[in-house]
C-alpha cells in the first residue's frame, strides 16, 4: 500500500524479528501414502530459513517449504488440531495482530485515494470504495478458511500463501492435481511482481515529491527521468544490506516521518473546503478501470495475511465476527473513503496521483512536508525490495556453487535496483503505474486466486451447496477479477501511451 499497496502489499517495520518455523510434510522411510492408511500420515520437521519476520513474509511464500508425495489421507481429521502443533518462538496477541494488520494495510496508497476518486467520481467513488473494500476483505477470508480446511485434511500445522494454492489444486478435481506447482510458481510470480511494481512507483513518487521542492529555489529545472536517477544511486548500497537488523532505524525514521507527513497534509486537506456540489457525483465508465486498479493496490493487503494469521496466538480469531481482520480492514476502509472523499472535494480536478503534489509549492510547511514523506518512501523501499529479494534467491541459491553464492546474491540485487530503476525512468507517470500494479497484480492475487481455490477445496466435500451457489459465487469473483485485470491494464496502458505520444 501503498506506494505502498501496502502499500502488501508494504512491508511492515521489522520491530520484532519472530522467526516462522518452516515445516516440511513428508514421510517415514517405510511409509507409503494411501487414502485413509496410516501410512498417509505425514511427520513434521522443521527446516531452516531465513531470518525474515512475520511482518517481513509477504503473503508468507517464504515461511513454509512442503513436500508431498502424490496421496496421502484426504478426509478431515476432527480429532487434529493445526493449530495446536504450531510451534512459533513468539506468537501475538489478536491486539498485536490487529497493530500489524493496520501497519500492512495502512501505507502511502493512501495517499492516492484522492485520484482515485477523481476517476469515479465524488458519490460512486464513496460506495464503490465501500464495496471494493469489502469484496477485498472477503476473498481474505476465503483464503484463510481455505488454509484451515487444508491444513486440517493434511495434518499440516500451517500454510503460506503459495501453499494453499498449491495443495488445494491437489485435494481438487484430477484435471487441477497437475497444475499444483503452477499455480504456486504463478502466485510467487505475481507476488514479486506486485512488490517490484511497488519499488518502481516508490521511486517515481520519491523523484516528484522531491523535484517540486527543488525547482522551487534551482533556476535550471532536472527531468523527473534524472531525479529518478539520482534517487536510484544510494539505494544500489543501501539494498546490499542482507540483515533487516541493520534497516531497523530507517525503519523507525520512516513511521514517524510519514505519520507526521500525512497529520500535516490533513490539515491542509480539510482546510476551506468547497460544496459537495461543485464536484461530479459519478463520471465517465470508461474512467472506472483507474479507480478499480488504484483502490485495489491501495487496499489489498493479501500478501501479508497469511503470515500474521501464522503467527497468532489464537488463529481461529483472525476470521469470523468479530475477527481480527473485520475489525483491522473495516477501519482501513474507511480511513481511506475518508481520505479519497475529502481530498477529492479539496482539489477536484486538479487532484493529483499523491494528495502530497497538490500541497502550495511556496508554502515552507509544505515543502517539509513533501520532503518528510519522500525520505520515508525512500527508506522504506529496502524494506519492500527485501521481500521479493528473499523469494528469489531462495529460488536460484541452489543452483549456484557455494563459493558463487554470495557475489550471485549481491549481483542480482544490483540488478534488481537497476531494474525497477530502468522501469520507472521509462514509466514516470505515477498515476496509470499505479492502476496498472493493482490491475495486474492484485485482482489476480486478491480475487481470482482465492475464488479459484475455494472451489478446488469445495469440490467434493462439502461441495458447491445448494443450487451450487459457492460455484456462482466464485465464478462471479473470477469474472469481476478478470474485467478488472484486462480494463485496468488496457486503460493504463493507453494512459501510457497519451503520455509518450504528447496527447496525455
Amino acid at each position: 500500500m501503498s506506494f505502498h499497496k501496502s502499500d502488501s502489499r508494504t512491508p511492515l517495520a521489522p520491530t520484532e524479528y519472530t522467526k516462522i518455523p518452516t515445516v516440511a510434510a513428508g514421510y517415514g522411510e517405510n511409509e507409503k501414502p494411501g487414502k485413509g492408511g496410516k501410512g498417509g500420515q505425514p511427520k513434521f520437521i522443521r527446516s531452516d530459513m531465513a531470518d525474515v519476520p512475520v511482518q517481513q513474509a509477504a503473503g508468507s511464500t517464504l515461511p513454509l517449504v512442503i513436500t508431498r508425495k502424490k496421496g496421502g489421507d484426504d478426509s478431515e481429521d476432527g480429532n487434529y488440531n493445526p493449530f495446536e502443533h504450531r510451534k512459533v518462538e513468539h506468537p501475538t496477541s489478536d491486539l498485536e495482530t490487529f497493530v500489524h494488520l493496520l501497519k500492512g494495510s495502512l501505507g502511502s496508497g493512501i495517499l492516492a485515494m484522492p485520484m482515485a476518486f477523481s476517476h469515479a467520481g465524488l458519490w460512486f467513488g464513496l460506495v464503490a470504495t465501500f464495496l471494493v473494500g469489502t469484496l477485498c476483505t472477503y476473498c481474505v477470508h476465503i483464503l484463510v478458511k481455505c488454509a484451515h480446511i487444508l491444513c486440517r485434511r493434511r495434518k499440516i500445522p500451517m500454510m503460506g500463501f503459495a501453499d494453499v494454492a498449491e495443495q488445494a489444486f491437489l485435494d481438487g478435481p484430477p484435471s487441477l492435481n497437475r497444475w499444483s506447482r503452477f499455480i504456486r510458481f504463478m502466485v510467487n510470480t505475481f507476488l514479486v511482481i506486485d512488490l517490484l511494481g511497488c519499488c518502481c512507483i516508490y521511486l517515481v513518487f520519491v523523484a516528484t515529491n522531491v523535484e517540486q521542492v527543488v525547482r522551487v529555489y534551482m533556476e535550471t529545472e532536472l527531468s523527473i527521468r534524472v531525479w529518478i536517477m539520482i534517487v536510484t544511486a544510494p539505494l544500489i548500497f543501501m539494498c546490499l544490506v542482507r540483515n533487516l537488523k541493520f534497516l531497523t532505524p530507517f525503519s523507525m525514521i520512516a513511521n514517524i516521518l510519514m505519520f507526521v507527513g500525512i497529520v500535516i497534509t490533513f490539515i491542509y486537506m480539510f482546510s476551506d473546503l468547497p460544496a459537495p456540489a461543485e464536484r461530479p457525483g459519478i463520471v465517465s465508465v470508461t474512467e472506472w478501470p483507474l479507480f478499480f486498479g488504484t483502490v485495489i493496490f491501495a487496499l489489498e493487503g493479501i500478501g501479508v495475511v497469511m503470515s500474521l494469521e501464522n503467527d497468532m496466538k489464537n488463529p481461529t480469531h483472525f476470521i469470523g465476527c468479530p475477527s481480527v481482520l473485520n475489525l483491522g480492514m473495516g477501519l482501513v476502509i474507511a480511513l481511506y473513503t475518508l481520505v479519497g472523499f475529502f481530498g477529492f472535494l479539496k482539489y477536484g480536478p486538479e487532484t493529483q496521483a499523491s494528495i502530497t503534489l497538490n500541497l502550495p509549492l511556496e508554502d515552507k510547511l509544505a515543502q517539509s512536508v513533501k520532503l518528510m514523506i519522500a525520505i520515508a518512501i525512500f527508506f522504506t523501499f529496502t524494506l519492500q525490495f527485501y521481500v521479493p529479494v528473499s523469494i528469489l534467491w531462495k529460488g536460484l541459491e541452489h543452483k549456484i556453487r557455494p563459493e558463487r553464492q554470495n557475489i550471485s546474491e549481491y549481483a542480482m540485487r544490483v540488478g534488481l535496483v537497476l531494474l525497477c530503476g530502468g522501469i520507472a525512468v521509462a514509466l514516470p507517470n505515477l498515476g496509470p503505474f499505479i492502476s496498472l500494479i493493482g490491475a495486474v497484480c492484485l485482482s489476480t492475487l486478491g480475487m481470482i486466486v482465492p475464488a479459484v481455490i475455494e472451489l478446488a477445496v469445495y469440490h467434493e466435500d462439502p461441495g458447491f451447496g445448494r443450487f451450487k451457489w459457492r460455484l456462482w459465487k466464485n465464478s462471479g469473483l473470477i469474472l469481476f477479477g478478470v474485467v478488472g485485470f484486462v480494463a485496468g491494464t488496457y486503460v493504463s496502458i493507453i494512459e501510457f501511451h497519451a503520455e509518450f505520444s504528447g496527447g496525455h
